[in-house]
């Protein structure tokens, strides 16, 4: 769900980060900056600034964790049949 107005800060970073894959008008819309890519840009590159984070492209807020988590399935719930059963 995109957010109702512009994130910023490490709440930017890390909805630009859940967004980077799709590209950055994906990401730009769903951090609350609509079709603003420039503002979105420029807020993105001050939060990772402010983070100590060296970035230049989208792309490079998907790290090497998310790509093995996303390879090894990660984010799939195992669980058992019903809450009494382990």
């Amino acid at each position: 769900m995109a957010s109702a107005k512009p994130l910023h800060g490490t709440d930017l970073v890390d909805c630009a980060r859940a967004n980077a894959k799709q590209g950055i008008e994906t990401a730009a819309y769903q951090c609350g900056y609509g079709e603003d890519i420039n503002t979105f840009a420029r807020e993105l590159r001050q939060a990772c600034e402010q983070m100590n984070l060296q970035v230049k492209e989208l792309n490079e807020l998907v790290t090497d964790q998310d790509m093995i988590l996303k390879t090894m399935g990660a984010g799939e719930i195992i669980a058992p049949d019903t809450p009494t059963e382990l």
